[in-house]
């Protein structure tokens, strides 16, 4: 055995291993300047803040509730949308994938309980949420086994189908509904059109941080040529008092109807594959690499136990939204702390009357001039994941053509399955739903069971031959 090295002042120290680097941090979970993250959360906020206010102003308006309820669903909106984008980005246990995440009401679930409440009574609505939400827990497990048949082919299309949907509400806000009056007002128009131009203005005239604020900074340019207009109603913003508070249960003790909730739970089931991709699709736009059998069960736990809670406070089914994914990708900020921040200026918006009022009285057309770039982004998005699914291959082109068709038909046609029963139309006007099966079923049969077919009758050639 060699001895240590002798020196003039002795045994010659051993070398001390060199400090390694730690881990570099993803910029998904990368923390920033507090002050800079809240910001950025304030942008998510105020492109987003019309989907919760128009849903529950659209439950106002269907189901004639009077002003009081609605100032409380309005603040148990707020702060359940906040509460579920903490969870969604935070992740606590096996909730949540902690991915830049957003969580909101409205879109088809609420149409969905609005019809329920009409026929059935606001009672047994929110009854059929909560049973909704507990199926869901009930069903994960079976449909985590079949996320081997979401390939990107498949969710590439729904991201699409989701995108164009989601431009086209932006639209709406922008133009109103054809035959309501005032459709597609020049001065609508013109807002709409003018906050899309201060965003691409202040995207290309300015750079780091001020560019990643584009969107906001659009929306608020929009905003103050609205007010300049006369198009913004400032004096509604001080009316009222200082505090809403949630209200637990404000139509009652729920009703629980299997039958009168099988709508909502079968539409759960295209919710589960809506969630699918967009869980892909966000850890896309961040570039981070994901576990899809870890990530998307904990993407719809985190959407369940939300819904669960929101069910209690008179609410439609919470859904992790597909919107915020936009505003991912033209800022460039990827941190899931920034959606987190999101989540707190929620909840506090839930809790200060005069900010949810303050925000309620931006114009629509505003709002959705800024919703339809952030939406467009979205359907860019599909396209390049559809580009990664070798679209030369005549098979990948076939299934991803029929699934796009049958998928667009009712958001492009509105009202085309209006002779069909309330039950099967409830389903087949989602066209995110239709597409999402459309293109899985014929995934499996062109690439699952009919190379199994084909090498069953290979095989029974070959020993024929014999």
């Amino acid at each position: 055995m060699s001895s240590p090295r002798q020196t003039l002042s002795g045994t010659e120290p051993s070398p001390t291993p060199e400090p390694t680097d730690p881990a570099p941090v993803h910029p998904v979970d990368e923390s920033r300047p507090w002050g800079r993250i809240l910001l950025f959360g304030i942008q998510h906020v105020l492109v987003m803040a019309a989907t919760p206010i128009s849903a529950i102003f659209l439950m106002s308006a269907v189901l004639r509730l009077d002003p009081g309820l609605t100032v409380d669903l309005l603040s148990a909106a707020f702060v359940l949308s906040g509460a579920g984008s903490l969870v969604q980005s935070l992740g606590p246990w096996k909730f949540g994938p902690r991915l830049p995440f957003v969580m909101l009401p409205g879109g088809a679930p609420l149409i969905l309980f609005l019809a329920i409440a009409e026929q059935h009574g606001l009672r047994t609505a929110t009854g059929a949420v909560i049973l909704t939400a507990l199926f869901v827990f009930v069903v994960l497990p079976l449909f985590s086994r079949l996320l081997a048949f979401f390939p990107a082919l498949v969710i590439g299309t729904m991201i699409v189908i989701v995108g164009v949907n989601l431009v086209k509400v932006g639209a709406v806000l922008v133009t109103g509904r054809p035959g309501e009056p005032g459709f597609a007002d020049p001065s609508d128009l013109l807002l709409g059109m003018a906050t899309i131009g201060f965003t691409v203005v202040f995207y290309l005239l300015f750079t780091g941080v001020l560019r990643q604020l584009a969107v906001m900074l659009g929306l608020l340019a929009g905003t103050v040529l609205a007010a300049l207009l006369g198009h913004m109603d400032l004096a509604r913003a001080a009316d009222g008092g200082l505090v809403s508070l949630p209200q637990l249960m404000p139509f009652g003790s729920p009703q629980f109807n299997l039958l009168a909730a099988l709508p909502l739970m079968l539409y759960s089931l295209a919710s589960m594959a809506e969630a699918t991709g967009q869980t892909v699709i966000n850890a896309e736009a961040v570039g981070k690499d994901i576990d899809r059998r870890t990530a998307v069960p904990q993407t719809i736990r985190g959407d369940a136990l939300t819904s669960l809670f929101g069910g209690f406070f008179g609410l439609p089914l919470m859904v992790t939204s597909g919107e915020n994914i936009g505003i991912v990708r033209v800022t460039g900020v990827r941190s899931r702390y920034v959606t987190a921040a999101a989540g707190v200026v929620l909840i506090a918006i839930g809790f200060l009357a005069p900010v949810t009022r303050a925000i309620s009285v931006i114009p629509s057309a505003v709002i959705g001039g800024t919703a339809m770039v952030v939406f467009a982004v979205i359907t860019v998005l599909g396209v390049q994941m559809l580009g990664r699914s070798d679209l030369d291959a005549h098979t990948h082109t076939f299934v991803c053509a029929v699934a796009l068709a049958l998928g667009l038909l009712p958001i492009l046609i509105p009202g085309v399955y209006a002779g069909f029963s309330p039950n099967l139309r409830i389903l087949l006007e989602s066209g995110v739903a239709v597409g999402a099966c459309v293109a899985a079923v014929l995934n499996i049969l062109f690439h699952h069971v009919r190379p199994g077919i084909a090498a069953r009758l290979t095989t029974r050639r070959t020993e024929s031959d014999r």
